[in-house]
This record gives structure tokens, C-alpha cells and sequence, in this order.
């Protein structure tokens, strides 16, 4: 028997969550990136909106990909939606995604390639919209979140991240424990990574009655970075601040006082604790100041977002009605609530997830015609002049290997040899004496005589000199935006 969730209450729930999600990005996004102990009870200062926060901004994004490419999108797509909708946002990871995307790679490769920033709190801060859409199906929420992250962390301690939320926050649909709750969403992640390592190590301190602010130190002196943003060192402030924090608003400021990425803690937790305790659970002082209103950064351009949290919330149930009935197989949505006995077993699978951490990231993925075809660029996806290098093709449809005829067309000027297979990948090997900055192979593919033909981008060394660690893409000095997507009035 699976699990049957009260549409009523799934929806209150769902609205909980974007409300959440606001008033805790509000409450820190004042105090992002200090270091130090902060002494939060309320909001400083008082706010009369919502803050513009890109942890709410991108999610918008992904519903609108939902909305219009279906429960099942490409990974391409979601490199079209977010160059077509967020395409001016600079910081950390966002600009060197863009970067990557902007020479031609694609996803996973167009989040792993020359981008210092994999480990930060880009993309575990979109986990809601996963856990929204596949409630009660954490592992189906997880699998949908290694697809966002690859835009900007693939190989990353932020991959890890939000499928470690977005598990943890579809359970949370059903399920109340925080302790099985965070086992839960640590099942769908590597044991030895480090947002793993931390979050343990913040259920340690709980545990054993390990105080507060001992808690918190303890944190920075083993998993601490001095970049704000980097991931571990915030997934465990947001679950110190739920689990030692004594009420809705007191667990708020618990996590934002541990300091670094404040907007980002804040926000995960309150869309937790909206998810947990329903529109209930967040008292009304807390709610007032945001309001109801989304307030869009502006860097989030030309997308039809919704202007209110329940226009939202019901855009949200309506493409989780989707995915739900195409893509899940242990939940659905009914009039009465329904929650099998052996729940914690259904909620601990993750075959899904760990298919999905076991793809290959240096790689690029285009769907044609329901197929998945994937250039596999076996390390960097750079060709240098005189070295010989080995590419591997590989075809799926949902997620299924694919018997087909490939083939690979290369610049007039390189040699090509076919290899024997391996890895599941039908190999070749490319060599030129002379490389381009910006070069395309074309890869042709052929099952049940159907013909199919797509290219790839694989760059030249002039086009792959490295990034500098720690230093972010070149922006605008009037509005801060890339340079090459400045938002600054036309004159």
C-alpha cells in the first residue's frame, strides 16, 4: 500500500513552505555573509515586504520549466530556462554556469568545468520546489534535484546538498521525526562527503547536550570555510537552529545567529518548518511583516511569475498533480490522508538517487526526439593540439540504455578511430594537430531506422586558460549584473 496524502492538507502545507521560505530568507538576508555570533530574537530591521531573495527567484524558474516542458525535463532544458530567465545573475557559481554555457557546454559539464564554486549554496537552496512536487516521494524530489544542480554544481558538494533537502523536506510531507528525517535525506547522499560529515555532526552535539554556541564552533572549527556560501558549514547551522531551537521563530534565529550564508539557512529552515507544521505553525508576528507578496530580484527577468504566495502554491499542486501521476509510484493525492505502517521503509528508498549520483558529470546530455544522447568527454572537455583523447557516446531513453549505430563526425582536420566499447559508451579516438578556440562534433544515431544527428562543443586550449580560484565572473559597475547580460536602462 502506498501513501495517500489529504489534498487539503498537502496544499496548506505547500503554501506553508513558500511562506516559510520567505520569511526566513527576509529574516537573514540583512545580516549574509557575517562570520561572527549574531544575537537575533526578530527581524533587524523590521521589514514591510518580503526581501527579493534568488533562493525564491530560481525556483520560480524551475516551475516554469515544469509548467511548459513537463514532469520529465532534459537537462538542456533547464540550461535553456535558466540562460533564458536568470541569465544576468554574477555571483559564485550562477556566472561561471553561465560562463560555461555561454561557450557551448552543456549539462552536467556546464556546472563542473572551471567553476571554483561547486561546493557552495547555489543550488541547495532550490530544493523546495522538488520536495513540492514529489511530496512523500523522496527519492523521485532527490533525482529531480541532481538534474537542477548540474547547471552549476555538477560534481559538487551543492549537488549533494539539495538532494539532501530536497529528500528530507518531500518526507517531511509525511513524516515528523527530525532524526529519521535527516537519516532520510542523508541516504540519498555519499556517506563520506562532507555536508554529510557535518550534518552528523550536528546531530552528535544535539545528542549529547552540547551546548548551543559549542555546537556551532564546532561546526566552523571542523567544516568551517572562509568563503560564507561554501555548503557544509550551512547545512549544519540549519540543522543546529531545528533542532535546538524551541519554537517556530526561536529555531529561525538559532540557525541565522550561527552567522555566514544567513538568507539561505533562514530560508531552508522556515520552508522545513512550513512544510511540517502547515500555515499553523508560523505564527502571525512572523507572518505580518513579509506579507503575501513575491518580490523578484532583478536580476530574475522576462518570467511570469506569480505575484502572491498562494498564486504560488496553487501553480505548485498543479504541476505536482503531474509529476505525481507520471512519475511516482508510492504516492498519490486523495480526499483522506493515508500513511502505510512500514512509511519509514518507503520513505528510506533511494535506488533512484543513487542512479542519479552515479552519472557521469563530465559529460554533456542532449535529448532528441525522447532519446538522451551523452557526449562522455572522459575528463575535461578540452582537445589539445597533438594529444590524443578518448570520447564516449552513450544513448538512454528514460533512463534506460539504448542499443543504436553511432557515429562521430569531427573537423575536417582531426583523425577518428573507432574503439572497442566500454563503460556502456561507444568510444573513439580524436587527435589534431591544430585546434580551434570553439570546435562541434556531430554525433549520429540510429535505432530502428530512426535517424538522428546532434552536436557537441569541445573547446580549444585558447578557450580553456583556467579561472582564477576564489574570483567571480566580470559584472556591470552600475548594476552589477554580467557584463554581457547588464541590466542597466538602454539608451
Amino acid at each position: 500500500m502506498g501513501i495517500v496524502l489529504s489534498e487539503t492538507d498537502y496544499t496548506d502545507r505547500v503554501y506553508a513552505c513558500w511562506l516559510g521560505k520567505n520569511i526566513g530568507g527576509t529574516l537573514g538576508a540583512p545580516h549574509e555573509c557575517k562570520k561572527e555570533v549574531l544575537n537575533l530574537t526578530y527581524f533587524d530591521p523590521v521589514p514591510t515586504e518580503a526581501a527579493a531573495n534568488d533562493d525564491l527567484d530560481l525556483q520560480l524558474v524551475w516551475l516554469k520549466l515544469l509548467e511548459d516542458k513537463g514532469p520529465d525535463p532534459a537537462l538542456q532544458d533547464f540550461a535553456e530556462y535558466w540562460s533564458r530567465y536568470a541569465a544576468s545573475y554574477p555571483w559564485n557559481e550562477y556566472g561561471f554556469a553561465h560562463r560555461n554555457l555561454a561557450r557551448g557546454l552543456l549539462p552536467p559539464v556546464s556546472g563542473l568545468f572551471e567553476n571554483y564554486y561547486i561546493d557552495e549554496m547555489g543550488s541547495p537552496i532550490r530544493s523546495e520546489i522538488w520536495a513540492c512536487v514529489a511530496p512523500g516521494d523522496p527519492q523521485l524530489a532527490a533525482a529531480l534535484a541532481w538534474k537542477d544542480s548540474q547547471v552549476d554544481h555538477a560534481g559538487g558538494e551543492g549537488t549533494y546538498g539539495e538532494m539532501f533537502w530536497a529528500a528530507l523536506e518531500s518526507a517531511a510531507f509525511v513524516i515528523s521525526d527530525p532524526m529519521t528525517l535527516i537519516q532520510i535525506g542523508l541516504g540519498m547522499i555519499p556517506h563520506g562527503c562532507q555536508i554529510s560529515r557535518a550534518v552528523r555532526e550536528a546531530v552528535w552535539c544535539w545528542e549529547n547536550s552540547v551546548p548551543w554556541a559549542e555546537a556551532r564552533e564546532r561546526v566552523v572549527r571542523n567544516f568551517g570555510h572562509f568563503q560564507p556560501c561554501h555548503a557544509p558549514q550551512n547545512h549544519a547551522f540549519t540543522v543546529i537552529g531545528w533542532l535546538y531551537g524551541s519554537d517556530f521563530g526561536d529555531k529561525l534565529c538559532k540557525a541565522v545567529n550561527c552567522g555566514y550564508d544567513t538568507d539561505c539557512t533562514g530560508a531552508t529552515l522556515g520552508a522545513l518548518l512550513g512544510i511540517l507544521g502547515g500555515t499553523a505553525g508560523i505564527p502571525a508576528e512572523w507572518r505580518a511583516p513579509v506579507g503575501e507578496a513575491i518580490v523578484l530580484h532583478p536580476y530574475t527577468r522576462g518570467l511570469d511569475a506569480p505575484k502572491t504566495v498562494a498564486e504560488l502554491t496553487e501553480r505548485t499542486v498543479a504541476v505536482a498533480k503531474r509529476v505525481i501521476a507520471e512519475r511516482s509510484d508510492v504516492v498519490k493525492i486523495g480526499r483522506k490522508r493515508r500513511v502505510p505502517r512500514d512509511v519509514a521503509a518507503l520513505l528510506s528508498r533511494n535506488e533512484r538517487a543513487l542512479g542519479a549520483l552515479a552519472r557521469d558529470v563530465q559529460a554533456a546530455t542532449v535529448r532528441a526526439d525522447g532519446l538522451d544522447i551523452t557526449l562522455h568527454y572522459n575528463g575535461e572537455p578540452v582537445l589539445r593540439p597533438g594529444i590524443p583523447k578518448v570520447l564516449g557516446v552513450s544513448v538512454e531513453r528514460r533512463e534506460k540504455p539504448v542499443r543504436a549505430k553511432i557515429g562521430l563526425k569531427v573537423p575536417d582536420n582531426w583523425c577518428v578511430k573507432r574503439l572497442r566499447p566500454a563503460l556502456g559508451q561507444t568510444r573513439f579516438l580524436i587527435q589534431a594537430a591544430d585546434v580551434l578556440d570553439r570546435n562541434q562534433v556531430e554525433v549520429s544515431v540510429t535505432t530502428n531506422r530512426e535517424h538522428r544527428t546532434v552536436s557537441f562543443v569541445i573547446l580549444g586550449p585558447e578557450e580553456a586558460k583556467g579561472y582564477p580560484a576564489g574570483v567571480n565572473v566580470p559584472t556591470c559597475a552600475k548594476c552589477h549584473a554580467r557584463v554581457e547580460a547588464c541590466i542597466c536602462p538602454q539608451e
